[in-house]
């Protein structure tokens, strides 16, 4: 995301992109930094193999879109480097033109198929309902991260006025019906300040059956409730099932909104990437 919107600013740059990685590295394939004239985005593990593939890049610059190079770099006393890998690099000229490709690999996380850059794919929607403590943390943490955000609030003057880039404010009385009108394969992590509301909203997401995942927040009491009261409303235990409660990854009690967070937003990332590559993420 970051590298896109560098090339839409920069007009022009170099992608170089990590095509193999052996032995020990400070990067795995699929990472890439963009080279424009004024910036450099992202990294490829830093020292002198980054610098190197840097000065690289920007010799590149003076070729038309489409040119490419490779490089194999070993990191070894040649490179003042004492990992002992290599890593296999595609320098790639892009332009403005390539910003949604780039979009499309932060989704991925990777480039499937090698070292060119896929059709452009929409990031996936990921709908956070509520604007409490958490809420703002959890939409704080994913904003630079390859989600199309949308912020679901019921009660008006919660919402900041100007949220993080890219995130789409809704403020309505209905959750619910935000819920319903998803996207098919969205992601929804629902944090209100109701449970009454968090169970509608839940309902609601549940009974549509097409998303990618749905969070709720809360303890393996909430958890029972919940089951119970959805049973009640005639879902099915299957249905019920795909409900994850509590968020986030396991381990973690610490309860700070932050590193709530944190742990909701690597959780996402890791389902993102099992769903990119056709892998289900258990709950």
């Amino acid at each position: 995301m970051a590298a896109a919107a560098a090339l839409r600013a920069e007009h022009d740059g170099v992608l170089v992109l990590v095509v193999d990685a052996r032995g020990s590295t400070p990067r795995d394939a699929g990472t890439c930094l963009l080279v424009a004239a004024d910036r450099i985005v992202g990294t490829i593990g830093g020292g002198a193999a980054e610098h190197r593939a840097t000065a690289a890049a920007r010799e590149l610059l003076h070729q038309p879109p489409g040119a490419r190079a490779e490089m194999v770099l070993s990191l070894g006393p040649a490179l003042d480097q004492c990992c002992g890998g290599s890593l296999s690099l595609a320098l790639l000229r892009v332009d403005e033109a390539d910003a949604g490709r780039l979009d499309s690999a932060a989704r991925f996380g990777f480039w499937p198929g090698g070292p060119e850059l896929p059709e452009p794919v929409p990031p996936r929607q990921a709908l956070i309902y509520g604007a409490g403590h958490v809420g703002r943390a959890l939409v704080a943490a994913l904003a630079p991260l390859p989600f199309r955000l949308v912020w679901v609030e019921s009660r008006p003057g919660v919402l900041p006025d100007i949220p993080p880039s890219g995130v789409e404010k809704r403020l309505t009385p209905l959750p619910e019906a935000e819920a319903t009108g998803a996207e098919p394969g969205a992601f929804h992590i629902v944090l209100t300040h109701s449970h009454a509301i968090d169970l509608e909203i839940v309902e609601a997401v549940l009974r549509r059956g097409d998303f990618g995942h749905l969070g709720l927040i809360g303890s393996a009491t909430k958890r029972a409730t919940f089951t119970r009261r959805l049973t009640e409303r005639g879902l099915h235990p299957a249905t019920i099932g795909r409900l994850v409660c509590p968020i986030g990854l396991p381990g973690l009690s610490d309860k700070r909104p932050e590193v709530i967070a944190a742990s909701v937003a690597a959780d996402l990332l890791l389902r993102e990437r099992a769903a990119s590559l056709g892998l289900a993420r258990g709950a």
